[in-house]
C-alpha cells in the first residue's frame, strides 16, 4: 500500500522545507528592501555569473566621450551632440529591427539594400511620378515588408539558410536599386516635402524636451513598480523598491541632462524623438507581450519554444518581416539627411554598422538575449566614434578599423558571458 504524505519522515520533507524558506528569503516585501550591500552582492554574483548585458557598451560609450572631449573641446558641444542625435536615427532603426532577427539567432545580410530600394522607391514615384508623398512613403515601406515576408518564407517554410536567403537578398535589392534609379544614380528630394522634415524638424520650446524626460522618468518608475508588484503576487523574485529608486534616479539624470543639452542648441530634434518611441514600443513588444516571449523563446531553443506551443514557423517569417519594414522606415531617414537618394544608398557599411550596433550594445549572435536599448547604446558607440574621427580629421580608413576591434571586442565578450553562464547552469 503506498504511504500517504502525513507518513513521511521529516528527514524527507527537509530539502523541501529549506526551499520554501530559500524562495520565501527572495520574496522580500516591497518596503523592507535589502541593504546596499545585499544589492551590491547580488549585482556582483549575476556579473560573475556572465550577465554583462549592455554594462560594457555603457562604458565604453563614457570613455570614448571622455577621450574625444580632451582631443577636441566641440566633441560634447550642444550642436555635436545635438548632429550625433540625428545621425543614430537612420542607422539606428535598421539596428532596432536587425534585433528582431538576431533575437531568433540567425542574421539579416539584406537589410542595408533593403533600405536603400525603399527610398529609391519612394523617391522616384514622389519625386519623377509625382505621386502623393504620403502615398510613396506607404509604397516604400510595402515593398519593405514584400520583401522581408518572401525572405522569411524563403528560411522558415521552405529550409533555406537565412545567411544565404539574405546574402543572395543583398545582391538582388542592390541591384533593384540601382535599376529602379535609373540612368542619373541620384534623385534629389523636395525641400519642402514630409521626408526631408523628418531630420530638420526641432521642438525649440524648452518645456518640450523637459516635459518628455519628466514624462519618460515617471513612466520608467511606474512600469518598474508595477512589474515589481506583479512579481511579488506571482511569488518570484522581484526588484527592491530601493533598487528601483536607484535605477529611476539614474533614468532621470540622463534624461534631463540630454533635454538641457539639446536646448542649448536647436531644441528636440523630431528624428531623435521618433527613433525613441519606436524603441520604447518595440521594447514593450518584446518584454510585454506573447508575441514578443515567443520571438526570445526561439533564439533560447527552437523545439523547446514548439513544445510550449509557438508557432515557430510564423515567428520566424514576421521577424524577418518586421526587420525590413524597419530598415525602410531608417532608409527614409537616411534620404531625408542628406535630401538625396543615391547609387551608394544602403551600402554595405550601413550593414556592417547596423550589425555592429547591436553586438556591441549586447545583443547576443546566440539568440535569446538583446533589446532594442541595446541596439541604440551600440549605435551611439559607433556614431561617436565616427563624429570623433571627423572632428579629428582622422581618414575613415582608420574609423573603419577601430570600429572593426570595438566589435571583434564585443563579440568576444559575448562568448566568454555565453561561457561562463553555461559553467553557471544559466544558459
Amino acid at each position: 500500500m503506498k504511504s500517504t504524505g502525513a507518513s513521511r519522515s521529516p528527514s524527507s520533507t527537509a530539502p523541501r522545507d529549506a526551499a520554501r524558506a530559500g524562495a520565501a528569503a527572495d520574496r522580500r516585501p516591497a518596503g523592507r528592501p535589502p541593504g546596499g550591500r545585499a544589492q551590491l552582492g547580488d549585482v556582483a554574483r549575476r556579473l560573475r555569473g556572465g550577465e554583462l548585458g549592455s554594462l560594457p557598451a555603457a562604458l565604453g560609450l563614457v570613455v570614448i566621450w571622455v577621450v574625444f572631449q580632451s582631443l577636441d573641446s566641440q566633441f560634447l558641444s550642444p550642436r555635436n551632440l545635438s548632429n550625433l542625435g540625428v545621425d543614430i536615427v537612420g542607422p539606428g532603426l535598421i539596428a532596432v529591427g536587425l534585433v528582431f532577427v538576431l533575437l531568433i539567432g540567425e542574421v539579416d545580410l539584406s537589410l542595408g539594400a533593403v533600405s536603400g530600394l525603399a527610398a529609391a522607391v519612394f523617391a522616384v514615384l514622389n519625386v519623377n511620378q509625382g505621386l502623393p508623398e504620403w502615398l510613396a512613403i506607404v509604397a516604400a515601406l510595402l515593398v519593405g515588408a514584400a520583401i522581408g515576408l518572401a525572405q522569411g518564407f524563403l528560411f522558415a517554410r521552405i529550409g533555406v539558410p537565412a545567411f544565404v536567403v539574405t546574402l543572395a537578398g543583398l545582391l538582388i535589392w542592390n541591384g533593384l536599386m540601382l535599376n529602379v534609379l535609373g540612368a542619373s544614380g541620384t534623385i534629389n528630394l523636395h525641400d519642402q516635402g514630409l521626408v526631408p522634415a523628418l531630420t530638420d524638424r526641432y521642438f525649440t520650446v524648452p518645456a518640450v524636451g523637459y516635459g518628455l524626460a519628466a514624462l519618460g522618468t515617471v513612466a520608467f518608475f511606474l512600469a518598474s513598480y508595477h512589474d515589481g508588484r506583479r512579481r511579488r503576487a506571482a511569488e518570484v523574485p522581484a526588484r527592491p523598491l530601493g533598487e528601483i529608486v536607484v535605477r529611476t534616479t539614474g533614468v532621470a539624470v540622463i534624461a534631463f541632462v540630454a533635454a538641457y543639452v539639446l536646448n542649448r542648441f536647436e531644441g528636440l530634434p523630431l528624428a531623435l524623438l521618433i527613433m525613441l518611441a519606436f524603441v520604447v514600443g518595440l521594447d514593450f513588444v518584446l518584454r510585454r507581450t506573447r508575441y514578443g516571449r515567443k520571438v526570445v523563446a526561439i533564439g533560447g531553443g527552437v523545439e523547446a519554444a514548439r513544445r510550449s506551443g509557438a508557432k515557430v514557423v510564423r515567428v520566424r517569417i514576421s521577424v524577418f518581416a518586421a526587420s525590413a519594414t524597419l530598415a525602410s522606415i531608417g532608409g527614409l531617414f537616411l534620404a531625408s539627411r542628406v535630401a538625396s537618394v543615391g547609387q551608394t544608398s544602403g551600402s554595405t557599411n550601413l550593414l556592417i554598422n547596423a550589425i555592429a550596433a547591436a553586438v556591441i550594445g549586447g545583443v547576443s549572435l546566440f539568440g535569446g538575449r538583446g533589446t532594442t536599448w541595446s541596439a541604440l547604446l551600440g549605435i551611439l558607440v559607433i556614431q561617436s566614434i565616427a563624429s570623433g574621427m571627423v572632428l579629428l580629421g582622422i581618414q575613415p580608413a582608420v574609423q573603419s578599423m577601430v570600429t572593426g576591434g570595438v566589435l571583434l571586442a564585443a563579440v568576444i565578450l559575448d562568448s566568454l558571458s555565453r561561457r561562463s553562464q553555461r559553467a553557471h547552469g544559466r544558459a
